[in-house]
């Protein structure tokens, strides 16, 4: 199997931009559908939420469960059928009659989500040039960032001019759309040499993985954290609530060539150096803001601190994936589904942590807290690896 040389970038890693793409709206558009979905289906909004809940719980459950069965078979084909089924999925939510089967479908695309996610993620380092692993990272990662302000407000928007259902329409057009690049264009990539399940679990017994997952999941509910109850603190600081669209626009902005510099930091400092540079400053630029914040800073400085801090949020994830590869280079796909599930542990505790903290101290702990926990992830990731800068997978 060769490797792509070139560097332009090749179609079907824009193919994977699109899936992940795909992916990431269906992750969150939900949220924005709740109350007219709670209508149609007579059920609370509550009740609504957990399609959120199911997903995101299936994802990361599966993730790495998926990963050990998958992990043998060629990328091309596990990532096309992944594509199928979470296509197949959203075309059915569609027109599910009842929450009971809404739900069932939300458990199977969250799953087959799974493993496109983990695929995608492989297959980018894999097809990738022996210096430009984590650039090829960072266009997948890049689907997930561009998926929170083009296709979450795209999505709900044609929700809410041809109500809920037709999201789950739009999203299934997006998933055809990759797999019809993806076919076109993904070159055969074998999958992990035969080995028995003992040699496919490796990652779990590899110390250098676990800490690595653990400063996914610290990152993940920092990050998240602050960045779910921003409305409180932007309320606490400015006093109002018309500052937060124009936060908002300006992370999503800075977001995409954020994780093209994750990719680029990868690739020229390898994974150790890159992971503690983006993750320390991402400690500090949490002080920073939450610095700015309790001083009552002038709109124009705290936007600035904002900047600072989406630079480093949104470079996160291309140098802790080819770290985690770079430790685990004989099950790449275990190991970067692992890291996933951590992701989405540190999310899912995110709010809830959040809330306690908002309930309690007060929003204004909120950043000082998240700059805890990756502080806290720095230390679990700074080992030294003992494999080579090359992501080998």
């Amino acid at each position: 199997m060769g490797r792509m040389t070139q560097h332009r970038l090749p179609g079907w890693l824009i193919g994977l931009f699109v899936a992940t793409l795909a992916l990431g709206t269906d992750e969150f558009v939900i949220a924005g559908l709740l109350p007219e979905l709670a209508a149609d289906l007579q059920i609370t909004t509550g009740t609504a939420g957990q399609l959120i809940t199911v997903f995101a719980l299936t994802f990361a459950l599966g993730a790495p469960v998926m990963a050990v069965v998958l992990d043998p078979y060629p990328r091309r084909r596990v990532i096309l059928s992944a594509l199928a089924v979470f296509m197949l999925a959203n075309l059915a939510a569609a027109i599910a009659p009842t929450f009971s089967s809404l739900i069932a479908l939300r458990a199977v695309a969250g799953l087959a989500a799974a493993v496109v996610s983990s695929t995608a993620f492989a297959v980018a380092a894999q097809g990738a040039p022996s210096d430009r692993q984590g650039r090829y990272l960072s266009v997948v990662t890049a689907g997930l960032t561009v998926a929170l302000f083009t296709g979450v407000p795209v999505g709900a928007w044609i929700g809410a001019l041809f109500g809920w259902r037709s999201t789950f329409v739009l999203i299934t057009v997006v998933a055809l759309a990759a797999m019809i690049v993806l076919a076109a264009g993904l070159p055969q990539l074998e999958g992990a040499p035969a080995a028995g399940l003992v040699e496919r679990l490796s990652p779990l017994r590899n110390v250098r993985v676990l800490r690595l997952v653990l400063a996914v999941t610290l990152c993940g509910a920092g990050g998240l954290m602050f960045y779910s109850y921003l409305s409180a603190l932007l309320e606490r600081s400015q006093g109002n609530m018309q500052a937060l669209p124009w936060v908002l626009l300006l992370v999503g902005m800075i977001g995409v060539p954020s994780a093209f510099l994750g990719g680029r930091l990868a690739d020229q400092y390898g994974g150790r150096r890159s992971r503690l540079i983006v993750v320390g400053g991402h400690a500090l630029a949490l002080v920073l803001v939450g610095s700015l914040i309790a001083l009552s800073a002038p709109f124009p400085l705290l936007l600035l601190g904002m900047a600072t801090w989406s630079i480093f949020a949104w470079a996160l994830n291309p140098p802790l994936q080819a770290s985690t590869i770079e430790a685990a280079p004989e099950a790449p796909m275990t190991a970067i589904s692992l890291n996933i599930s951590g992701l989405y542990l540190g999310t899912a505790s995110a709010a809830g942590l959040g809330g306690i903290i908002v309930d309690g101290p007060g929003a204004l702990w909120i950043p000082f807290a998240a700059a805890f926990a990756l502080t806290l992830a720095w230390i679990s990731a700074s080992f030294r690896t003992s494999q080579p800068a090359e992501v080998t997978a």
